[in-house]
């Protein structure tokens, strides 16, 4: 039994998604987990729990309001038509933004402990050479993060790909469009292809298998490195 031309597809679309979101996230969680790290502002606690709240919340619940959002009567749905875009949900660019709001606190939280665990001194030692703080997050911080930069973009791929209530709410099941590897397989089992179910579904096992593993050689190696 082989898999079909749609799941292929499927599987294409979900690899696309998995890394743009990854690369994204990267961008966005990278300074606000630095942030995160050294401030001591009153805003902390409560975006520190924004951040979080996705780990909590039903995705079918944040499924639903980036769909209101993103829809022609929300704010944001408003907005992309009246810049000729037109409504952003049940499209890629809609799947996208739901997935990086999905899996942020699998970006932000290895980024910011990697940033705890560097502690004050080397931040201290840049200061004295008179290091500006550009120079010190580029050159000092981020050097020292790179596991927790490692972990966030696997974390954060590994979370895209298995992605399901978040993506059925915002961009349905559309072939070719939307359509990614947990809604492929839940088609499947809709039409009780359970073959086709079969295939894709151990493949996503053995995938999440071989992430658990990367981070466990990972964190493992750190743990050396750090002896």
């Amino acid at each position: 039994m082989l898999l079909t031309p749609e799941s292929w597809q499927a599987i294409q679309l979900t690899f696309e998604l998995a890394v743009l979101t990854s690369l994204f996230l990267l961008v966005l969680a990278t300074p606000l987990a630095w942030w995160l790290s050294q401030t001591h502002s009153a805003w902390r606690a409560p975006i520190q729990a924004l951040v979080t709240l996705p780990l909590i919340l039903p995705p079918s619940v944040l499924g639903f309001y980036l769909l209101i959002v993103m829809g022609p009567l929300g704010p944001l749905g408003q907005f992309t038509q009246a810049m000729g875009w037109g409504v952003l949900s049940f499209t890629f660019t809609g799947l996208l933004i739901g997935s990086i709001l999905f899996s942020l606190p699998f970006a932000v939280q290895p980024i910011q402990h990697a940033f705890d665990a560097m502690g004050s001194r080397p931040l201290e030692v840049a200061a004295t050479l008179r290091a500006s703080p550009i120079d010190t997050f580029f050159y000092v911080a981020l050097p020292l993060a790179k596991p927790g930069l490692v972990t966030a973009a696997i974390l954060s791929f590994a979370h895209t790909v298995g992605e399901f209530g978040v993506v059925l709410m915002i961009g349905g099941n559309i072939p070719g469009k939307t359509r990614v590897v947990s809604t492929e397989i839940y088609g499947h089992v809709e039409a009780m292809e359970y073959a086709q179910a079969h295939l894709l579904a151990a493949g996503m096992l053995l995938f999440s298998f071989v992430v658990l593993i990367a981070l466990a050689l990972l964190n493992r190696r750190q743990g050396q490195m750090l002896r």
